[in-house]
């Protein structure tokens, strides 16, 4: 198909629209996160994370294609969901008792990969709905980790300035935006 037709040019717009709204996800949890505060080191090695995870996910999604659309679909969100309920629960109790409770660290590798999962997990209910469709499977996997990276970097920073700001009701602010958004997912 040539890149310039009006069918290649819609299916640009529409994966880049998908991609926007599931790097949504990246973006405003990576508030929440950085207003924990957070390295640039670890905003790259993370946003990386993220990238990788936002490739991933929606390939082994539209690999399963059709398969397990209906088996899966609302499972994969419920689980982020709860995920994203506990972190933010943890992330609240551990500010209010005003020492550093054992958590799960955004700086370690485990961490990381939680996190980069719970922001990810969406991507693959997504990539079953494509899986379905014939589309451009390179490009949608290209977009969705660029996109979702991009994004995660840009939260990240800016969660990690509005930090500043709140000072230490920054991880309590945190801990709800991910409540928030498991909450959401969960409903």
């Amino acid at each position: 198909m040539e890149w310039a037709s009006p069918l290649m040019i819609g299916q640009l717009i529409t994966l880049l629209i998908m991609a926007v709204a599931l790097g949504l996800d990246a973006l405003s949890l990576g508030i929440g996160i950085g207003m924990r505060g957070i390295r640039k080191l670890h905003i790259i090695k993370l946003s990386l994370l993220i990238a990788l995870f936002h490739m991933v996910m929606p390939l082994v999604g539209m690999l399963t294609g059709g398969y397990v659309g209906l088996l899966l679909g609302g499972v994969a969100t419920k689980a982020g969901g709860i995920l994203l309920v506990l972190l933010g629960v943890h992330m609240v109790y551990s500010s209010l008792k005003g020492e550093h409770a054992i958590s799960i660290d955004h700086k370690t590798t485990w961490g990381m990969v939680l996190f980069a999962l719970s922001v990810s997990i969406d991507s693959f209910s997504v990539g079953v709905s494509l899986g379905m469709f014939a589309g451009d499977m390179i490009l949608t996997v290209i977009l969705f980790g660029a996109v979702g990276g991009l994004m995660s970097i840009f939260g990240l920073m800016l969660g990690r300035k509005v930090g500043h700001w709140v000072g230490e009701y920054g991880e309590a602010m945190g801990g709800v935006i991910l409540l928030a958004f498991g909450i959401n997912f969960l409903l």
